[in-house]
């Protein structure tokens, strides 16, 4: 028996066992979904009611068509552009095509409990160990002090040294070191001579 069917906007002639590729529908792996479009249904050269015959499918991959080169050009204006696409497809595989309800879903096997852990007790179920207390951290108030006697980042600090003062060395004779030289005596000043007068001049000759 075959039917045609339509998804995705498109129309495709299908009997069970085939396996098509169609444009992207919600499901996994090994999910099974229904057509629910048929247009025509048929069996040899007979016809049926397409509105009692249904199309079950089984998800085989969700996968992506060949490249298609996307190139686009305007001329004397010097635009070209080029891109790829890569369209995504659902490959399917007919599971049944016929009238009636469709194939039941396969059922996901429900999670199995975790069992308890038996204890030296018999019949008691091990407790979880209590958790040790955390250390107690420091009160807020310090903490706050400490982060204002920090310096800032990036603020150079200066940190003030104390000069040690040398103690003066003391001879025995309570002199002056030998290295201290005595200060040098300053040379008198040279008296300008005086000038010759007009009476001197004439007194001389």
């Amino acid at each position: 028996m075959f039917a045609v069917v339509r998804t995705g906007g498109k129309q495709y002639r299908v009997a069970e066992g085939d396996k098509i590729a169609v444009e992207k529908l919600a499901g996994d792996a090994g999910d099974t979904i229904v057509l629910g479009e048929v247009l025509l249904a048929g069996e040899g050269g007979e016809l049926k009611d397409a509105g009692k015959v249904t199309v079950s499918a089984e998800i085989i991959a969700q996968a992506r068509s060949e490249k298609v080169v996307v190139f686009k050009k305007r001329r004397r204006h010097n635009y070209r552009r080029k891109a790829g696409h890569r369209q995504q497809m659902t490959l399917l595989r007919i599971v049944s095509v016929g009238e009636g309800k469709p194939a039941p879903k396969k059922a996901a096997k429900p999670a199995e409990a975790p069992k308890p852990v038996p204890s030296k007790v018999e019949g008691a179920a091990e407790t979880p160990k209590a958790k040790a207390p955390k250390a107690e951290t420091a009160p807020k108030s310090k903490a706050h002090e400490a982060e204002r006697q920090e310096p800032a980042k990036g603020v150079e600090v200066k940190k003030e040294t104390k000069a040690k003062k040398a103690a003066p060395v003391k001879d025995g004779a309570g002199s002056k070191p030998a290295d201290a030289k005595p200060a040098a005596k300053k040379a008198p000043a040279k008296k300008a001579p005086a000038k010759k007068t007009a009476k001197d001049s004439g007194a001389k000759k």
